[in-house]
């Protein structure tokens, strides 16, 4: 009889043994999800976001759910939506960085871990939220590449200083706009540019026509000796709206400068023969997107947080001789 009961506890156990394991084999081939939500999902810069996000996950072993997020409303959303899908965190470039609490407060309510790309997230008061892990552009650093660029090319041309001026497309409430015109501007003054030779104009808006009007209004302002242009901005649009308003103005191709930042956005003109738009500072959008979502599997999978800031400060100058190249090695060519 005693025999019997004993077999019988065997068995229980083995069974449950047995089940425990299969629930562990179970766990352990659930797949990981993570969510990759970006502002403008149409621009080239966050398609390849994206696709290296993609190609961490085939590597590593996990997916990645893409997601568009124009706006907060949209944004809210789809952190609910992720909960919902079974991810267990994401990684955001938000469509307005004072979003950032509201972000916070939404992923911590739904169990999710977030990384900040791209844009940093910002507090009430305006300040960065430097708890958020993050990873993006070295403005400043990308900024000073981009001046030096600009004067490097000057010089090259034999352009004396006596008669060239730059206008600078600002926008200073993005506190990354203002670090990369003023790392610009700071190599500008390095190579020797004269201070009183940059004229600052304020953009209302971060794209061609906006960063158009802002140039035409300090075009005016340019004295009569005036030859050549630098134009400078915070990214391929405001530089590219630059060389349209000094097209206008009938400043030659050759009398101007014009180097932006992103790369992707200048595809277009840099297949054009003749402009006034030199160059691109390209970065490496293959490499953030690769590294965050591999960031962000690290840390759902074996708890290894992110720095908080990861400072990304590579980037390489695409001009019509080599930008074809360059975009063909981060699938960027088309």
């Amino acid at each position: 009889m005693n025999r019997r009961r004993g077999l019988r506890s065997l068995c229980c156990a083995a069974v449950a043994v047995s089940a425990l394991s299969l629930s562990g084999l179970l766990l352990a081939a659930e797949e990981v999800k993570i969510g990759f939500l970006v502002k403008q999902a149409e621009e080239p810069w966050f398609q390849t976001e994206w696709a290296f996000a993609e190609k961490a996950g085939k590597e590593h072993g996990f997916k990645v759910i893409k997601i568009a997020v124009p706006d907060g409303e949209k944004t809210l959303s789809a952190i609910d939506s992720l909960a919902a899908n079974g991810a267990k965190g994401f990684v955001i470039c938000p469509p307005d960085v004072s979003l950032g609490p509201a972000i916070v407060a939404k992923a911590k309510a739904n169990g999710l871990k977030v990384i900040a790309v791209d844009d940093r997230f910002v507090d009430a008061k305006g300040n960065f939220m430097e708890d958020v892990p993050y990873l993006g552009m070295a403005a400043f650093e990308v900024g000073q590449k981009q001046g030096a660029a600009m004067a490097a090319e000057a010089k090259k041309r034999g352009w004396d200083w006596k008669d060239t001026y730059a206008v600078i497309n600002t926008f200073n409430e993005l506190d990354t706009g203002k670090k990369r015109t003023d790392g610009s501007v700071k190599s500008l003054e390095d190579a020797g540019f004269p201070k009183d030779h940059i004229l600052f104009t304020a953009a209302k808006t971060l794209d061609v026509p906006g960063s158009m009007d802002a140039t035409n209004s300090a075009l005016v302002k340019l004295p009569s000796g005036a030859k050549n242009l630098i134009i400078g901005g915070m990214n391929d649009n405001t530089v590219l709206g630059g060389v349209r308003a000094t097209e206008t103005a009938g400043f030659a191709a050759a009398n101007v400068i014009g180097i932006g930042i992103n790369g992707t956005d200048a595809i277009g003109e840099l297949k054009k023969a003749n402009s006034g738009f030199f160059g691109s500072m390209l970065p490496s959008p293959h490499i953030e997107g690769y590294n965050t979502a591999k960031m962000m599997f690290d840390w759902v999978t074996t708890g290894k947080e992110p720095p908080k800031y990861t400072a990304m400060d590579e980037v390489t100058l695409i001009t019509r001789e080599n930008f074809k190249q360059e975009l063909e090695k981060i699938g960027l060519w088309n």
